[in-house]
């Protein structure tokens, strides 16, 4: 099976002013197996945005070893790292990130228009591609809306299926069920499961017990993954 995360004794430093560091990861070891769905959990300040962030390749460990399908990310120039984040890692956000002036229809086609030149695709089969990630998040009759128009559990459906426009090969959900009420939040995790079992990798950050039936969960504390 291919790892599509494997991380070797993560460190992550931050200076905080006046000498003093901040430890955020310490040692963390972790793999992320093709196909899986992996929730990591843990307290506030424990690392687990800090792990997220590192692999979504927004940053780069201090110390350690990390290699996002295959690839080692240190050895990553920044242009390599904008392209495998564009072309391989979908993101779901708790606060969405949806730009307000745009449609429900543009707003998931916008990350296609961000792809290398060998990946390029031309507008019509953008639209086309946006639609699809539409229907499965099943908002084929909100494609013309604003933002300001859907729910928050709309808003989040609009999120995922932006994350997969692109076809990636794992999506980052980062508290994705944080703002929505009890029946949107299940709305989510269904959504996300039946991703899941069609063959993508799922990595959720969540501070919920109650989302995190049938999927692996890694328990993070003080920087470090607890034993299983």
């Amino acid at each position: 099976m291919t790892n599509v995360v494997l991380g070797k004794e993560l460190w992550k430093r931050y200076n905080i002013g006046e000498g003093i560091q901040v430890h955020a990861l310490r040692g963390l070891n972790i793999t992320v197996d093709e196909g899986e769905f992996i929730s990591i959990m843990g307290p506030s300040g424990s690392g687990k945005s800090t792990l997220l962030n590192l692999i979504g390749a927004l940053d780069n460990p201090t110390k350690g070893e990390l290699f996002i399908d295959g690839e080692k990310i240190s050895s990553m120039s920044e242009s390599e790292l904008t392209k495998m984040r564009a072309e391989k890692i979908g993101f779901i956000f708790q606060t969405f990130n949806l730009l307000p002036a745009l449609t429900v229809r543009d707003n998931v086609e916008f990350p296609m228009r961000n792809l290398s030149r060998d990946k390029k695709v031309d507008k019509i089969s953008r639209i086309k591609r946006a639609e699809e990630c539409l229907e499965i998040v099943d908002l084929g009759h909100r494609m013309d809306y604003l933002p300001a128009k859907l729910s928050g559990g709309e808003r989040q459906r609009v999120a995922i299926a932006r994350a997969l426009v692109n076809h990636p090969k794992f999506i980052l959900a980062d508290e994705p069920t944080g703002n929505l009420d009890s029946e949107a939040s299940d709305n989510i995790i269904k959504l996300l499961h039946h991703i899941n079992n069609e063959g993508t990798t799922v990595i959720m950050v969540t501070h919920d017990k109650e989302i995190i039936n049938n999927t692996r969960i890694l328990k993070i504390r003080d920087g470090v993954i607890e034993p299983e």
